[in-house]
């Protein structure tokens, strides 16, 4: 196992377990059997999942378990919702209580539950690893398990380790294709890694290598030296406890409308909503948020679309600031729009690979504190990932609706999903039952304030006689 996703192996603790999280509802529901046979038949060609972690004095191995049985690992149930409790609440509180519950360490690190009879519906809830893979990755194998999806190629699926990562991944130029998925970084990022890779003089790898970890250190160093994150109520020492929300879809095409009349992207506007609820729901807890910005960390993509069958860990992080003090829509969105231009060009997003290869070499105690940095100066984890523009196919009903989440590490208490899926944007949150017990209280509030954006945006002139 790579020393990456070592890292990712030892970082479970009893506050936030280092599982991938995610629902797909299906109509009409499938059943158990279609579900074991299309696992069987798509899933299982990816190695790792047919494989158990052995750890040594070494380090931690993948070992093709002989004992794999299927059903260990594909189980159905059906809800039991309480008086006066709906389908989807109930829904939300399993999840939360699947996301607390660790995957048996004897087995391979995955499972499916199918949740039946859900008014016409399944809900397929995933629980996967993150020593496994990363998002990016996951989100390649899921689709290749849909209808007609395309099977992983046969022979080196994974690469041997973290070296041949630097080399695949960092010594050669990142495509402006694989930037642009990121969402995030922009094709700024690939130009700064361009200029790195591609010195008037050629030079070796090694040194290459060495140059790319210099940075890295120079990287942890001004995460060190960054300011602690504004102290909220969602901050603090987190129990054992989860709660997940998700909202109401908002149609893509009104996102792409308002951004466009208000000269922003969707990931702007999105992100100011994001903000905006946040910063709501803390008002209405008795909590000032004037002049107060949180931070969340965001994963980047790092690796070639083309290669996410490889699955393993190929990411960087880049800490992104969300001004929840700023009441004014308008303003806010601005406000986020310049932090993420700051954001383009910097070549922050190779930390994680840096410092994460050097944790996973650490025993665990000094690799908690060495991860805890991030905790001091976020508040929260946020994914946002484009998904497929047309609803997907799944042993032959229609996959309606997509949520995923990623873990929290350290003492963070807050994960922020947002999905792009079939023209539609889903928002959702998974939180510490101490930190934040309500998190549908803060999901409320998200297509609130995208609307007062809208409002405005509707009041601009349109068209070509706009000035007339």
């Amino acid at each position: 196992m790579s020393k990456v996703d070592t890292a990712w192996l030892r970082m479970d603790t009893e506050s936030n377990l280092m599982m991938i999280v995610g629902v797909w509802f299906i109509r009409p529901g499938i059943t158990l059997e279609a579900l074991r046979e299309r696992v069987q038949e798509r899933l299982l060609q990816y190695g790792r999942f047919r494989q158990k972690v052995v750890e040594d004095a070494l380090g931690a191995h993948w070992v093709e378990d002989d004992q794999f049985d299927i059903a260990h690992h594909v189980l159905v149930e059906s809800l039991h919702p309480k008086r006066g409790q709906s389908l989807q609440a109930a829904l939300q509180a399993r999840v939360g209580a699947l996301a607390a519950q660790p995957l048996n360490p004897a087995r391979p690190l995955w499972q499916f539950q199918l949740i039946e009879n859900m008014d016409g519906q399944s809900a397929l809830i995933a629980r996967i690893h993150h020593c496994i893979a990363d998002g990016i990755a996951l989100i390649a194998v899921m689709l290749s398990i849909t209808d007609g999806g395309k099977p992983p190629p046969k022979r080196r699926q994974q690469p041997r380790d973290d070296q041949d990562w630097l080399a695949d991944a960092l010594l050669k130029p990142i495509t402006d294709l694989t930037i642009k998925a990121i969402g995030v970084a922009g094709a700024g990022m690939a130009k700064s890694v361009d200029m790195v890779m591609h010195q008037e003089h050629p030079l070796d790898s090694s040194l290459h290598a060495a140059r790319l970890g210099y940075q890295a250190v120079s990287d942890v160093a001004s995460f060190a030296l960054m300011s602690d994150d504004s102290h909220t109520r969602l901050k603090g020492k987190p129990g054992s406890v989860k709660r997940v929300a998700w909202d109401d879809a908002l149609p893509l095409d009104a996102v792409k409308a308002v951004g466009k009349g208000l000269n922003a992207s969707v990931n702007d506007v999105l992100l100011s909503c994001v903000a905006g609820a946040i910063g709501r729901y803390l008002q209405d807890k008795g909590e000032s948020v004037e002049g107060k910005e949180i931070r969340a960390m965001v994963p980047v993509n790092l690796r070639p679309l083309e290669k996410a069958y490889q699955l393993g860990n190929r990411f960087g992080l880049v800490p992104l600031v969300l001004p929840i003090g700023i009441e004014n829509p308008v303003e806010r969105l601005y406000a986020v729009r310049a932090r993420m231009q700051e954001l383009k060009g910097s070549f922050q997003p190779v930390l994680a690979f840096g410092l994460l290869s050097v944790a996973g070499l650490l025993i665990k105690p000094v690799q908690h504190a060495m991860l805890n940095i991030f905790a001091k100066k976020a508040t929260a984890v946020m994914t946002n990932v484009p998904g497929p523009a047309e609803a997907l196919k799944f042993c032959g009903s229609t996959v309606e609706r997509v949520m995923f989440w990623v873990p929290q590490s350290g003492d963070i208490g807050m994960g922020v999903s947002i999905l792009t899926y079939a023209g539609n944007v889903q928002f959702g949150l998974i939180t510490d039952s101490k930190l934040c017990p309500d998190p549908e209280a803060i999901i409320e509030r998200f297509a609130p304030e995208f609307n007062k954006l809208l409002m405005l945006a509707l009041m601009l002139p349109w068209g070509d006689d706009a000035e007339g």
